[in-house]
């Protein structure tokens, strides 16, 4: 009895492991980002919109730990718009002059709250998987906001596999616990940009990119300025150099 239950998981994992080598997952997407390039800049309308896909979605169960309230006024929210953000969230504060913790409204200066208290709360609350905290995610994948671009946009209509494992092809495995996070008009857009999944996807891929890298406008801008100051200081040395060389010349 013993024996044939070892024989079957090891046929279980072998028939894994075969499945694992012999799937490929599919070549991300390659989409049109504005922040590309030496000279790229975020698109703050999109990244807006995108914080709001993911206020109303994906922070049910994903934190971004990184990311204070306050920084929202980097990509347009005005400093009331902020303060109301913020203060519609209640945050753990203390110890009081009791020694006990409480809660209080956010502030501008508060951090995104997570939606667990803990690693063990987020597992038992996601069939045992605990969701990656989104701030660096960009960052942490290969060719990344193709990558998270192309995931969420990659599930086959929700299909599950024997397991209750979505099918999605382009993540390493070809399956993931995760459920389609999104559907078209799942979230009330402003405007005329339309609240289709492509969308929405390609707004928080933006807000994403942005919370992962705030600062890529202001080295972008000094990196072209560190460019123009050593063209123009080696047209100095050329010239000062022919300039230098050519009196010599003219002596001998």
């Amino acid at each position: 009895m013993l024996v044939r239950g070892l024989l079957a998981v090891f046929y279980m994992l072998l028939a894994h492991f075969a499945y694992a080598e012999e799937f490929k997952p599919l070549p991300n997407k390659k989409m049109d980002w504005k922040f590309d390039g030496i000279i790229g800049s975020f698109d703050r309308e999109s990244i807006q919109r995108g914080y709001k896909v993911y206020k109303e979605v994906c922070s049910a169960c994903h934190s971004m730990n990184r990311i204070a309230f306050r920084n929202l006024k980097e990509i347009g929210f005005s400093e009331e718009d902020v303060k109301q953000i913020a203060a519609s969230y209640q945050v753990k504060d203390g110890p009081n002059d009791m020694g006990e913790m409480f809660d209080r409204p956010g502030a501008p200066s508060d951090y995104f709250v997570a939606p667990f208290g803990s690693k063990e709360a987020a597992a038992a609350s996601n069939n045992g998987a605990v969701p990656p905290d989104l701030s660096l995610i960009i960052k942490a994948r290969p060719d990344g906001a193709n990558y998270v671009y192309s995931l969420l946009t990659g599930y086959k209509g929700g299909e599950q596999d024997e397991n209750n494992l979505y099918l999605n092809p382009y993540f390493s495995t070809g399956k993931l616990s995760m459920a389609p996070p999104l559907s078209d008009g799942q979230v009330q857009y402003d405007g005329e940009v339309e609240a289709t999944v492509a969308n929405m996807v390609y707004d928080v891929t933006n807000f994403l990119q942005w919370s992962a890298e705030p600062e890529m406008e202001r080295r972008h801008k000094l990196g072209l300025k560190v460019i123009a100051y050593f063209m123009i200081l080696t047209v100095f040395f050329v010239l000062t150099n022919k300039k230098v060389w050519s009196k010599l010349y003219k002596k001998k």
